[in-house]
C-alpha cells in the first residue's frame, strides 16, 4: 500500500503527524501566550490544517505545496497568533524538498522563507539585529541537517547498490562454477555408465558375476548423477545449501566405480583450500573420463605432490591399441575445462601425449601454510 500512495504522490502518514502535532502545539503554544497572542479560532485552525495538506500533496506538486505552506505560515503569523505550530509544516515541506533531490528549488524556498520571516519581524517593529541573525541560523541548520541525511541516504544506497551488484556478480559466478561442475560430473559419470553397461552386455552370459558387478557400478554412478543434478537445481530454484562438494577425500571411491587399472601415489601432505581440492579431484575426474573414452583397458597412473607453494596434479595413461567405445562422443570441452579452471586459480596445465598414452599435469598455486 505504501508503495501505492507514493506512485499516486500522497503522503498520508506525514501528513497526519504534522497535523496532530501542529494542533497539539497550537493549543499548548496559545494557552501559553494567551497574555500577548490571539486565541486558536476557526480562521487559525484552517491556516494550521493547510500545511498538512501540503505535506500531503508534496510529492506531486513539490513548489505548489510548499509555496502554500510558507504562505500559511506567514498569514498565521499576520494574524497575531501563537508562535511555534505554524513553523512545522514549512520545515518539514524543505526538508522533503532537499531529500527528493530537488535541492535548487528547496534553497530558494528556504530563502523566500528567511525573507517573509525577516519582514514580518521588522513589520511588527522587531528589528533587533540578533532576532534576525537566530532566524537566519536556524533555517540554516535546518537545511544543513537535511543535505547531511540525504547524503547518508545516498551513501548508504550506494553501498547497497553496489552489494547488491556484488551479491549479482558471486551468483553468477556460483551459477558458472556449478555449470561447469556439472558438466563434469555427467561427463565422467555418463562415459561410465556407457563403458560398464557394454562390459555388461558382454559378459552377462558368459561371466554373470562380472556383469553383475557392471551393474551395479552403472546404479551408483546414475544415482550420484541424479542427486548432483538435484543439488543444483535445488540451488538454482530456492537458493537452498549444496551437498558437500567431491574432494581428494573422495577419490578412492572415484577410482572404484570408474572399473580402471588406477595406481594413486601421493608424495607428502598437507591441507588444501577447498577450491583447490575441488579442482584436484575435477581433474582426476576429467582425466579418468578420457582415458576411459580414448583408451580402455590402459592403465592409469595419478601422482599428487604437495608442495610448499603448489599441488601438482599428473594423471598419465599407458595407452590402448583398441579404439575407444566413445572416441567420438565426447563434447571436446574436457581439457579446455581443466584449463579454465586451473587459470581461475592462478595455475598451469599441460595436456598431451606421453609415449604410448597420454598426460594431464596440473600446477595449483597453495598459500603458505600457517604454524
Amino acid at each position: 500500500m505504501g508503495g501505492v500512495r507514493r506512485k499516486l504522490g500522497f503522503d498520508p502518514y506525514l501528513a497526519l503527524i504534522v497535523a496532530v502535532a501542529q494542533m497539539v502545539i497550537g493549543r499548548g503554544a496559545s494557552w501559553g501566550q494567551r497574555e500577548v497572542r490571539e486565541p486558536l479560532d476557526l480562521y487559525a485552525i484552517g491556516l494550521l490544517l493547510v500545511g498538512p495538506l501540503a505535506v500531503l500533496l508534496s510529492r506531486r506538486y513539490p513548489l505548489l505545496t510548499t509555496a502554500a505552506g510558507l504562505a500559511a505560515c506567514d498569514l498565521f503569523l499576520i494574524g497575531g497568533y501563537a508562535y511555534g505550530p505554524s513553523f512545522i509544516s514549512p520545515a518539514v515541506l524543505l526538508v522533503l524538498l532537499v531529500l527528493r533531490g530537488r535541492r535548487l528549488m528547496a534553497w530558494v524556498m528556504a530563502a523566500m522563507t528567511l525573507l517573509s520571516f525577516l519582514a514580518y519581524a521588522w513589520m511588527v517593529g522587531n528589528r533587533d539585529v540578533f532576532h534576525s541573525v537566530w532566524i537566519l541560523t536556524s533555517i540554516m541548520l535546518l537545511m544543513v541537517v537535511a543535505e547531511l541525511v540525504r547524503t547518508v541516504r545516498e551513501r548508504r544506497a550506494e553501498r547497497e547498490r553496489v552489494a547488491e551488484e556484488e551479491a549479482r556478480r558471486q551468483a553468477s559466478e556460483e551459477r558458472l562454477t556449478m555449470a561447469q561442475e556439472l558438466h563434469d560430473v555427467l561427463a565422467h559419470n555418463i562415459s561410465l555408465i556407457h563403458v560398464q553397461a557394454s562390459t555388461a552386455l558382454h559378459l552377462i552370459d558368459a561371466n554373470p558375476e562380472q556383469a553383475r558387478t557392471a551393474l551395479a557400478t552403472i546404479k551408483t554412478a546414475s544415482k550420484e548423477v541424479l542427486g548432483e543434478m538435484r543439488s543444483v537445481l535445488n540451488v538454482l530454484r530456492e537458493g537452498a545449501p549444496r551437498s558437500p562438494t567431491a574432494g581428494l577425500d573422495r577419490l578412492d571411491e572415484l577410482i572404484e566405480r570408474s572399473g580402471q587399472d588406477v595406481t594413486v601415489r601421493r608424495v607428502g601432505s598437507r591441507p588444501l583450500p577447498s577450491q583447490v581440492e575441488r579442482a584436484a579431484y575435477r581433474i582426476v575426474q576429467e582425466s579418468l573420463t578420457n582415458a576411459a573414452r580414448h583408451a580402455p583397458g590402459a592403465a592409469v597412473n595419478v601422482r599428487l605432490e604437495y608442495g610448499e607453494r603448489e599441488l601438482t596434479v599428473r594423471v598419465a595413461d599407458t595407452g590402448s591399441g583398441a579404439p575407444g567405445a566413445l572416441s567420438e562422443s565426447g563434447s571436446g570441452n574436457g581439457i579446455p575445462g581443466m584449463r579454465e579452471r586451473v587459470s581461475a586459480l592462478g595455475g598451469t596445465l599441460v595436456a598431451g601425449p606421453s609415449g604410448a598414452g597420454f598426460q594431464v599435469e596440473a600446477r595449483l598455486p597453495l598459500p603458505e601454510e600457517t604454524s
